[in-house]
């Protein structure tokens, strides 16, 4: 008869056979890394608390010095006049066309200049074509503005289908960088494959790598969304018309003329910003999701 072991269930998960790699205790929390995500947190919570407590504060409120109050009493009435002043329904629609247009025209530019660089980078031309592109990231367009504003009032685009098409141009070299670099990672065999059942090159593109495709997408998506949607300088410049500007620049009113009603301006910015969270809560998961597998190689 065997002995039976009396050792407790702790002493016996202790012991480890040879060459059986250590557990890590599950339990240990990383204090330092812990404090550096909790001050990175309220940098960005203590702002966006201002934002909504100085939205529904009175005029007397926002004004009394202290942006940490309660706003007490509620007021929500700065949102119907801060709807009123900024025209939201019109400004909002066309920053909301702009972005769209942006959007789209950036997932298809970008994805069709990578895969042609990216499968025939063995030629000279579309390597050259990709530091081209890349060198356009050091090109800011307030050092091109005067040429832009003459070119598109020249040929009739200074309005917000022109200022949807720049931005499109200037997300470009940063999109084509994340696109070379997802798309590196997808095996040439399937579209061999594809190839050999008599697909041609449209065809692999569109039923083959588009579908891969996806979490990068949603990455370069947001990005486009996010930087046209915030972007102040280029469509005050472009648009001709002033009843065609997009929501920032409307919102500019409330550094000049109304520069001391700060709970309007607050109530302006708090829905200026509702579609870009909306945006990346629904898209979050893939931003990190794109970005990381395109550091992989198969």
């Amino acid at each position: 008869m065997s002995a039976i072991d009396t050792r407790s269930p702790a002493t016996a998960a202790a012991r480890t056979t040879p060459g059986q790699p250590r557990r890590r205790r599950l339990d240990r929390v990383n204090w330092p890394l812990t404090v550096i995500l909790a001050i990175a947190s309220l940098s960005v919570l203590i702002p966006l608390y201002v934002t909504v407590a100085m939205a529904f504060k009175t005029s007397a409120q926002a004004v009394d010095g202290n942006a940490l109050s309660l706003p007490l009493p509620f007021n929500p009435a700065s949102f119907a006049e801060a709807w009123q002043l900024t025209r939201f329904p019109i400004s909002f629609s066309v920053s909301l066309g702009v972005a769209a247009l942006t959007v789209v025209a950036t997932l298809l530019l970008s994805s069709f200049a990578s895969y042609a660089i990216v499968r025939n980078w063995h030629r000279r031309f579309f390597r050259w074509s990709f530091v081209y592109l890349l060198a356009a990231m050091f090109l800011p367009f307030p050092v091109v503005a005067l040429p832009q504003i003459k070119l598109t009032a020249m040929i009739s685009l200074d309005n917000p289908v022109g200022v949807a098409i720049l931005h499109a141009m200037f997300q470009l070299s940063f999109s084509v960088l994340l696109y070379s670099a997802f798309l590196r990672s997808i095996p040439v065999e399937l579209e061999e494959s594809a190839r050999i059942d008599g697909a041609s090159t449209w065809q692999i593109f569109w039923r083959v790598i588009l579908p891969l495709l996806g979490p990068m997408n949603a990455t370069v998506g947001i990005f486009a969304f996010l930087a046209s949607w915030n972007d102040f300088m280029m469509p005050s410049l472009i648009t001709a018309d002033p009843g065609l500007q997009t929501l920032p620049v409307v919102q500019n009113i409330f550094q000049s003329q109304f520069g001391t009603n700060y709970n309007v301006a607050f109530a302006s910015y708090l829905m200026a910003m509702a579609p870009t969270i909306v945006v990346y809560l629904f898209a979050q998961r893939w931003v990190i999701s794109g970005v990381t597998q395109g550091a992989i190689k198969s």
